[in-house]
């Protein structure tokens, strides 16, 4: 009986490029769509994108054809030529700046006031019982209610516009900063004892550290909540910011400045995001891969 030869492994055929096999491309998807697994950079990018450009196709569709008139929905081509000219020649980027300041001023002395007081609420049960009761019933009154009396302690001037925006974000934040803080594992503190560290080394060189990644999250968080409250801090007696320009435009019923505004704000929404993404994985990358 005559044998069987067997060709070696490398002259046989191999798979053609690019080629994935069904049951490959089955558990790739499924592995995507698994609760908490990551995805890779680019295809979240892809998403993102996909995203935007349906929006943005569905304005299109919506401003170009019979659906709605221009005067309700401008289209996106109009839209980019008023914010065009809104930069060149009508100084927006004067109102953008006004509005950014604000913003930050507001953002900064909120923050500056919520981390260390949070975490101190979240590691102290006396401060928690002195300091959380009244947090907690302020930050539900909404901050707009509050601009009469920020006019009379602080003027019409930049002063009640960051106090708006300080008050939309103190309050919320100090309570979220104070969680993070309470849920940081008691075993480090144990382990920290045990190893001889006093009270005063707990707190400083465990709880704190501890505390960071979670505070620098719920700031990104905060400083979005800043976004949202800039019309209502421009809403009296302002004469620049973006604010300004997209309550003077509704006076005028001029839909595109308005929209060119909004977009405007959330450009800037999506750039601080951005930002403070990229601080938390530069300083706590060790965070990311925990998670991954």
């Amino acid at each position: 009986m005559p044998e069987r030869r067997i060709a070696p492994a490398s002259i046989l055929p191999a798979p053609a490029a690019g080629s994935e096999s069904p049951a490959r491309r089955r558990s790739r998807l499924a592995r995507y769509l698994a609760p908490k697994e990551p995805i890779p950079r680019t295809l979240a990018l892809v998403l993102g994108l996909s995203f935007f450009g349906l929006v943005v196709a569905a304005w299109a569709i919506a401003s170009y054809t019979s659906l709605t008139s221009d005067y309700f929905l401008p289209t996106p081509v109009k839209v980019a030529r008023t914010l065009y000219d809104m930069f060149v020649h009508q100084g927006f980027l004067h109102d953008v700046w006004a509005s950014t300041y604000r913003i930050m001023a507001g953002f900064v002395i909120a923050s500056a006031i919520a981390v260390p007081l949070g975490i101190a609420i979240g590691a102290f049960r006396v401060v928690q019982a002195f300091f959380e009761p009244l947090i907690a019933a302020v930050r539900y009154m909404p901050a707009s209610a509050f601009i009469p009396l920020l006019i009379i302690w602080l003027g019409i001037g930049n002063g009640e516009k960051i106090g708006v925006i300080w008050f939309g974000v103190f309050f919320p934040l100090a309570l979220l900063i104070a969680d993070v803080s309470a849920n940081v594992p008691k075993e480090f503190i144990n382990i920290a004892y045990t190893l001889g560290a006093s009270r005063r080394h707990v707190f400083f060189r465990v709880l704190v550290p501890a505390c960071w990644p979670g505070v620098l999250d719920n700031l990104r968080i905060a400083v979005g909540w800043a976004w949202t409250y800039l019309i209502v801090a421009e809403l009296v007696a302002a004469n620049t910011g973006i604010g300004h320009v997209i309550l003077s435009a509704s006076r005028s019923l001029q839909t595109e400045q308005i929209m060119g505004g909004i977009l405007t704000i959330g450009f800037l929404g999506l750039l601080t995001d951005a930002i403070f993404r990229w601080l938390h994985r530069q300083l706590f990358p060790y965070t990311e891969r925990a998670a991954s």
